[in-house]
């Protein structure tokens, strides 16, 4: 369960970099033994205090393997872990229920000890056209986890509280209509049984919102008190020149408790969204003011006011911006879809998330992957007012996030090349190759630092500015999520199958 953001004695009242230090320690303390969002703590930094994690495994021999399940046939959600529980997205690629056959998105909750199944949510794909909810990508999401509570968002942009111990204790409520919302459209309602999510409320965004799902849900769900924040991948529509929803909100609020839609961002983000927005929301405290840190689809990068503790009423609240950061400030800023599938101009956007660490913001974005220009970078904000402090130049596009670690950041890019800078100057440190490009971030954990490709390439690296491989090896299956260290455990999920790696 996260830490409140303010532990007494209060650490506003230290000074920043006392301050800094101490949210740091307190946050990866709080995520040393379990891992229940994704990122350390609240800041999104890819790094964990976890310890005696393996340099090394063999899929054949199984060494150094505690144990392996296989997964549907798509897998880019990445595990978190919490409670002795693993929760994790996927797809119906390999059905765990004959109930439900063909493309389904599915959400599985699975025992920490061996990985078998404990419940899972199965959602129906959205209707009528496939850029709604592309086929075979299941649910994206990740899972945020807080007490008996875990949080995420469906494909079908629907933002779901559950219970972590499904309908196994029953059928825990307000929401009691688990057995029609898994049912194909038209088809009468099914009986939900132990093995089935049980769902404590939900939000569909697309009636409470008005957004445009494009691709499906790609949301990582933070929390801050009594409160969810959420990016709603509201986008372009099949032509990927309109937005059929100029109006809808690219951030929203939602209350943690009852699933009401509270507040949302009115900076005009929709509008100017080249593809979609896929960036997830960060929090810190800079200099002892709670910040919420978003990187909108249109390529800039907004700090918000979080919301009150309690809303004045029952009218939508709106996020206060405190300032806003542009990533790519030469690219287009009018009439942006007409640069579809201009490799050279195009306007940039933000896959990853950003990270907050050693008191300053790090970002890394560029052209989009599918429809837009090459050119990618890592940038360093100054947080207190969105000035770029430094710039570095990543190859042909990037999608993920970065790894702040001892004063070093660690970012990849679609050329399949790990960068390792300097944080304080931006300068080069080392860069190293690997096969395939990078949908999964690094993840920085004991000393090394875990890495996979969409080639199905799987590399573990010492960190510092000499660095050496502990292991390559090739998996048979592509890799877009980022590696989890829980317990002892790391997680590392492929395409089709989740492998628990523990040292001897």
């Amino acid at each position: 369960m996260p830490i409140p953001p303010f532990s007494h004695p209060d650490p506003a009242a230290r000074p920043p970099l006392i301050r800094c230090a101490l949210l740091t320690l307190l946050a990866a303390a709080s995520a040393h033994a379990d891992q229940s969002q994704w990122g350390e703590a609240w800041t999104r930094n890819p790094v964990s205090l976890a310890t005696d994690l393996p340099d090394s495994f063999d899929p054949v021999t199984r060494q150094n393997v505690k144990w392996v399940v296989d997964l549907g046939t798509q897998t880019h959600s990445t595990p978190v872990v919490a409670g002795g529980r693993i929760f994790l997205g996927t797809n119906n690629g390999n059905p765990r229920d004959p109930r439900h056959t063909g493309d389904r998105g599915v959400f599985v909750c699975l025992d920490e000890k061996d990985g078998s199944l404990l419940w899972q949510l199965v959602v129906p794909k959205l209707e009528d056209d496939q850029f709604l909810d592309w086929p075979d990508t299941g649910i994206a999401s990740e899972g945020t986890v807080e007490g008996d509570r875990v949080y995420t968002v469906t494909n079908r942009g629907e933002v779901v509280c559950l219970d972590v111990h499904g309908m196994a204790n029953g059928n825990d409520g307000p929401y009691q209509d688990e057995g029609r919302h898994m049912a194909l459209r038209g088809q009468p309602a099914m009986t939900p049984g132990p093995l089935d999510a049980d769902i404590i409320w939900m939000l569909d965004m697309r009636e409470a919102c008005s957004i445009w799902c494009h691709d499906g849900a790609h949301s990582s769900i933070l929390i801050h008190g009594g409160h969810l924040y959420l990016n709603t991948s509201t986008g372009v529509d099949n032509t990927h020149r309109l937005i059929r929803r100029p109006l809808a909100p690219a951030l929203i609020v939602v209350d943690k408790k009852t699933g009401r839609y509270l507040g949302r961002e009115q900076e005009k983000i929709s509008p100017d969204t080249f593809h979609v927005g896929w960036s997830s929301p960060a929090f810190g405290n800079v200099e002892g003011k709670p910040t919420i840190i978003y990187c909108g689809g249109n390529g800039i990068t907004y700090a918000f006011d979080p919301l009150p503790t309690a809303p004045a009423g029952p009218e939508l609240q709106i996020l206060k911006k405190r300032w806003s950061y542009d990533l790519d400030p030469t690219a287009p800023k009018v009439d942006v879809h007409q640069f579809v599938q201009n490799k050279q101009e195009s306007p940039s956007n933000i896959y990853g998330m950003p990270v907050l660490a050693g008191g300053k913001l790090y970002v890394a974005g560029g052209g989009d992957v599918f429809w837009g220009k090459t050119k990618s970078w890592l940038k360093c904000v100054d947080p207190r007012d969105g000035k770029e402090v430094w710039s570095y130049p990543l190859g042909k596009h990037t999608l993920t996030t970065p790894a702040v670690h001892e004063g070093l950041v660690y970012a990849t890019d679609d050329d399949g090349v790990v960068h390792c800078v300097s944080a304080a100057t931006g300068d080069p440190v080392w860069t190293h190759p690997m096969e395939g490009s990078f949908w999964s971030s690094p993840f920085i954990a004991d000393g090394k630092i875990y890495l996979g490709t969409r080639k199905g390439n799987f590399s573990i690296l010492t960190t510092g500015r000499t660095s050496k491989t502990l292991c390559n090896l090739q998996l048979k299956s592509p890799i877009s999520s980022t590696v989890t260290g829980a317990n002892g455990v790391l997680y590392l999920a492929t395409m089709k199958q989740l492998w628990a790696l523990k040292a001897p």
